[in-house]
């Protein structure tokens, strides 16, 4: 299984821990978030992993050269056009690669190693979303509105909703290719460039129906949007610390 994670921007709501370096190389608890990320996709059985660049490119191929990750390869495609794009052109950017199927994941999403397991589990489709459910959502939060299994719409300003999107999804080798070939049609529009690839999903989902949807309720997982974020993590990666030493 390949895994495409999305890490070419910046991150400057975590200024100033980003001023001089991209937020996927954070450290928490030792490592940095890109670290703790390819390390849990390895201990689920991923063997491939495209790390897109953008800001701080160079470091992040540093990181990677010091990484010991054995039994996985990590390639990185660099984003050129990162400052003035959002994620929707980063994907696009990297479109060859959706061919064989793929995981796709944000640079700033952490995650247990049973929550890449349940996304991995999850019955076939041809796009597959992990969700969380809570009890309030906020603005920053990326709504869901599922039906059953299936996803009707995704985006952070749509109105009715049920779920929220952790960024991290799966595609069958149809469901990539069904993906690359909406990037392209979008990205042919006018002004598209800075919107978000979700909004591809939501897309996707509204006119074909093709998008499911699997719950990870009750595992950790978190994002790394703001510096009040980095409690959160900190305890989410100490909990993976003491069990890699205790292992």
């Amino acid at each position: 299984m390949k895994v495409v994670i999305l890490s070419a921007g910046q991150g400057r709501r975590l200024s100033p821990l980003t001023d001089h370096k991209p937020k996927c190389l954070i450290e928490l608890s030792g490592r940095s978030t890109l670290a703790w990320q390819l390390e849990n996709l390895r201990a689920c059985g991923v063997t491939d992993a495209v790390v897109v660049t953008g800001f701080g490119a160079g470091a992040v191929d540093a990181e990677i050269a010091g990484l010991n990750l054995s039994g996985m390869t990590v390639r990185t495609r660099f984003n050129p056009f990162f400052a003035v794009s959002d994620n929707l052109a980063t994907c696009w950017l990297v479109r060859d690669e959706f061919s064989d199927g793929m995981l796709v994941l944000n640079g700033d999403t952490l995650f247990d190693p049973a929550v890449a397991q349940r996304l991995l589990a999850a019955p076939a489709a041809d796009i597959t979303v992990a969700i969380d459910r809570k009890a309030s959502y906020d603005d920053d939060d990326m709504r869901v509105l599922t039906e059953g299994e299936t996803l009707k719409a995704i985006g952070k300003t749509i109105t009715e909703y049920n779920a929220e999107s952790i960024g991290f999804l799966r595609f069958s080798p149809a469901g990539g290719a069904l993906f690359a070939d909406y990037l392209d049609r979008v990205l042919r529009q006018p002004d598209n460039d800075m919107r978000w690839y979700l909004s591809v999903i939501d897309l996707i989902a509204r006119e074909t129906g093709r998008v499911r949807a699997v719950s990870i309720e009750g595992l950790g997982w978190a994002e790394m949007d703001f510096p009040a974020d980095m409690p959160r993590n900190l305890a989410l990666t100490e909990r993976w610390a003491a069990r890699a030493l205790a292992g």
